[in-house]
């Protein structure tokens, strides 16, 4: 038997790799030519320290001057000591290009496209493709040499599918409007530090436009993995028309329990029932005192905004964990 293990390089790159409880993390992945930086392989440097997110596993033998106990119950271990007992998530403390690896590139193909709305399009790949939770990939736009990047809005296994603003002279606005199934794609990744960490106390989840992508990728992992804590979205758009996949939302509700939403429209000339900013639609009771991890994801003024807001509060979440973009063209 083996387990999986996603190493998150400082850069946003991910690898997976297999690992067996038996094999450390470190050797598992100089075995597939990833170079986790080490200086020794008995516990006594501690170059090689990462960060586990999530998973079990055996932390092995070490000197306290390699990894002391604060670190260990901090979630820190050594890569030429641990050795996993289930699947993991960790953190590397050094770049890709450090370690001698980089993005992996695959070729694929568009199965579906679906204009949602005035402002959106969906599209989906034949590829189902490893990743965590809200990390994006970079596609190149065929018979162009540009790039762009998106976030997945499906769960990780499933076909990859993406969401995308529709820009006028776009040119993945433009490729999309005459796609058809089976028309060939490159995409280089999984990319991105947003992900979804272990769900250990409740979450709030903050999307801006098609910032809900990665949101519909972590509810959709958690509808299947399941979570005892709470998760509450809020979904702003500047538009009535900008907002898409309601009917997916209260899909996933009714899988998950614990997961509730509301949604908000900027637009004053809107009929919607929440108009305005998000921020003006955060219950305080959704950040359960401080003691709430907080998702965040959406243009840069209203990312921006919304840190503002938190501290204008007065309340210090136990973690942020925020992406900006910003619509090429836009």
């Amino acid at each position: 038997m083996s387990f999986q293990v996603a190493l998150n390089f400082e850069d946003g790159v991910t690898r997976f790799i297999t690992c067996a409880p038996t094999e450390t993390v470190a050797d598992a992945a100089f075995g597939v030519g990833i170079n986790i930086p080490l200086d020794c392989r008995d516990g006594a440097c501690g170059t090689c320290k990462v960060h586990a997110e999530a998973g079990t596993y055996a932390g092995g033998d070490y000197i306290e001057d390699a990894l002391s106990d604060a670190e260990a119950a901090a979630g820190y271990a050594l890569a030429c000591q641990m050795k996993p007992q289930s699947n993991l998530v960790l953190r590397v403390l050094a770049s890709s290009a450090a370690c001698k690896t980089k993005p992996a590139a695959q070729d694929t193909a568009i199965a579906t496209v679906t204009r949602l709305s005035d402002s959106t399009t969906s599209f989906t790949l034949t590829a189902t493709p490893d990743f965590l939770p809200g990390q994006y990939v970079n596609i190149q736009v065929p018979g162009t040499p540009h790039q762009r990047a998106y976030s997945f809005s499906s769960a990780p296994g499933a076909a990859a599918g993406f969401l995308v603003r529709n820009i006028p002279g776009g040119q993945m606005t433009g490729f999309l409007a005459e796609a058809q199934p089976g028309q060939a794609v490159t995409y280089t990744g999984p990319i991105g530090s947003f992900y979804l960490r272990d769900v250990k106390r409740p979450v709030l989840m903050l999307a801006g436009g098609t910032g809900l992508a990665p949101f519909l990728s972590m509810l959709e992992h958690l509808a299947t993995a399941g979570s005892a804590q709470p998760v509450h979205l809020v979904y702003g758009v500047t538009h009535d028309h900008d907002l898409v996949l309601i009917v997916q939302l209260d899909e996933i509700a009714s899988r998950l329990p614990q997961f509730s939403y509301v949604t908000v429209v900027a637009d004053a000339a809107s009929n919607h029932p929440k108009k305005g900013w998000v921020t003006q639609h955060l219950d305080l009771a959704h950040l359960h005192g401080g003691a709430v991890d907080v998702y965040l994801c959406g243009p840069p003024p209203m990312v921006d905004a919304v840190r503002t807001h938190f501290a204008g509060l007065g309340v210090t979440p136990a973690n942020i964990y925020s992406e900006k973009f910003t619509p090429a063209g836009a």
